[in-house]
């Protein structure tokens, strides 16, 4: 690093240098590293978790290249570096994670004019279309029914099942609920999601009638909506710490869906995936599934359409075969 800032130096007097040189030689990749993260969460937004899931796929990357420089990126060593992660076993979407860390990586570089590769130039691994996660309309009323009776737990974990199929809310935006983020007088409520985007969601009258019965059994003051029931003493904990977590209401569905006799593996996604199904193949619209979902993009709400084109299958059976019918 001193020997080029010397050469820096000496360029600088003889009037050859650019701003752009400057910029080369005085950024080396671990102050990058840091002022990016800064810039995703400051000036993008992404929350702590993205921004940890960023610095691991970056951090491979960097182990893998030993640069000093953005400028020694270039189309040879991100092949080699695609090369080393396939043979690393790694299934192509995982690979693809990767590749998206360094692409943004590579885009921020562009957006402060510090000479690299050019982003477009990473072309992501192709993947086989996605499979559902999907449970049939008998599986999907054997869950919703698996909890009974009055007692807390019982009634909770009902209003949990219920407001993951009306909203098709993620697991971490329905733990994320406060009390007073839903008025029940009104049919919807706003959720910040993904990216931080606000959206609105809406609430079936049997989500609302469960969420009711919960509360109005729930003792305390806590502005958790959905509160952990197996503590023996809740003077010993924080209200954080009392909020249910991601992680319990994943263990909250696998045992309804063992307890209802489901073999397949359910999770709160699948929830989501029915959620969705049920939309469009009632007639929705991938648009207006797309924003009640929170996806960014349509693209990602398309997984969908093969199996839910209903209007298609109507067609097939109304005019395929015609003549032999006759």
């Amino acid at each position: 690093m001193v020997s080029e800032n010397k050469n820096l130096v000496n360029r600088k007097e003889k009037g050859t240098i650019k701003l752009c040189d400057v910029k080369e030689i005085m950024t080396d990749i671990k102050t990058l590293h840091k002022e990016f993260f800064e810039y995703l969460e400051i000036e993008r937004g992404r929350s702590l978790k993205t921004i940890d899931n960023y610095g691991r796929y970056l951090e491979r990357f960097w182990n893998f290249s030993k640069i000093n420089n953005p400028s020694e990126i270039d189309d040879e060593l991100v092949r080699r570096y695609r090369l080393y992660l396939n043979r690393e076993n790694l299934k192509r979407k995982t690979q693809n994670f990767y590749l998206i860390a360094l692409r943004v990586f590579l885009k921020y570089l562009a957006r402060r004019g510090i000479k690299s590769l050019a982003p477009e130039r990473i072309e992501l691994a192709k993947v086989p279309e996605r499979d559902l996660d999907l449970i049939n309309e008998d599986e999907l009323e054997r869950l919703l029914s698996g909890p009974k009776g009055d007692d807390l737990k019982s009634l909770r974990d009902k209003a949990i099942l219920e407001l993951l199929f009306s909203t098709g809310l993620r697991v971490s935006e329905l733990c994320s609920l406060d009390r007073e983020d839903i008025d029940m007088k009104k049919p919807e409520f706003s959720i910040r999601g993904k990216g931080d985007k606000i959206r609105l969601v809406f609430v079936s009258d049997d989500a609302k009638e469960f969420l009711k019965k919960y509360l109005s059994k729930r003792k305390g003051v806590e502005e958790a909506l959905f509160l952990r029931t197996d503590l023996k003493k809740k003077s010993e904990v924080g209200p954080r710490e009392n909020r249910l977590t991601p992680r319990s209401v994943e263990r909250i569905v696998h045992y309804y869906a063992i307890k209802s006799g489901i073999s397949k593996k359910v999770t709160p996604h699948v929830l989501r995936h029915c959620f969705a199904t049920d939309l469009l193949e009632n007639g929705a619209d991938l648009r207006s599934v797309q924003v009640m979902l929170g996806h960014s993009s349509i693209t990602t709400t398309q997984i969908y359409t093969h199996v839910t084109d209903r209007q298609l299958r109507e067609v097939h059976r109304a005019f395929h075969g015609r003549r032999r019918r006759r």
